[in-house]
């Protein structure tokens, strides 16, 4: 049984002579050429319905939303950024510095519960836990909550206090973000999401 021709193309006995045919070619073999109509009336449809529509690419994990607030000051003061240790136990900043004034009020990234409010290792801490499995934490904050109150977003959790480690203003903040294990920047919070076009398909 002789195959059928490919769709979109149609035989051309001139292409069949000798001189059409492509370089190791048997004489006398059929070449198939594109149908200039059906290429015509291709390209009049791509016209007429125009580009393909952009497909956005899924949020990162932590992508910035409305539902995502400075815990101090907007835009805050970065003193120091996140650097993410290359080891669990390795060197690193597991969290960003934010510059302010003794006495100023810190206020939840995002709605959530309070996780802990107390003492670590002779520092202050709170820590809230918000839906998707992400935690925040605050330190060094002398609390006005306690665990397991619900806290919304912007709604104070304490007072920033002096004597954060490294902190070149009269106080910093320490704020951090880790979903289980691993910790995450916590400005990603802030930023816009990012959206990068894909094909269709």
């Amino acid at each position: 049984m002789c195959p059928s021709p490919a769709v979109g193309a149609v035989h051309s006995p001139a292409a069949s002579s000798s001189r059409g045919r492509v370089d190791g070619e048997a004489p006398g073999v059929p070449v198939l050429v594109p149908a200039r109509p059906l290429v015509a009336a291709l390209l009049t449809v791509a016209a007429v319905l125009g580009p393909a529509p952009a497909v956005a690419e899924p949020p990162s994990p932590v992508a910035g939303t409305a539902a995502w607030t400075s815990p101090l000051g907007d835009p805050p003061a970065v003193t120091r950024p996140f650097q993410p240790p290359a080891s669990p136990y390795g060197p690193g900043h597991r969290g960003a510095d934010l510059a302010g004034a003794p006495g100023t009020v810190v206020r939840a990234a995002g709605d959530g519960v309070v996780a802990f409010a107390g003492m670590v290792a002779g520092r202050p801490v709170v820590s809230v836990d918000h839906a998707d499995g992400l935690r925040t934490t605050y330190e060094p904050v002398a609390p006005v909550v306690a665990a397991g109150q619900g806290v919304a977003r912007g709604s104070p959790l304490g007072t920033v206090l002096a004597g954060h480690e490294g902190c070149p203003a009269a106080a910093c903040l320490h704020w951090g973000l880790r979903r289980a294990e691993t910790y995450l920047d916590p400005l990603a919070l802030l930023r816009p999401p990012e959206v990068r076009l894909l094909p269709l398909g």
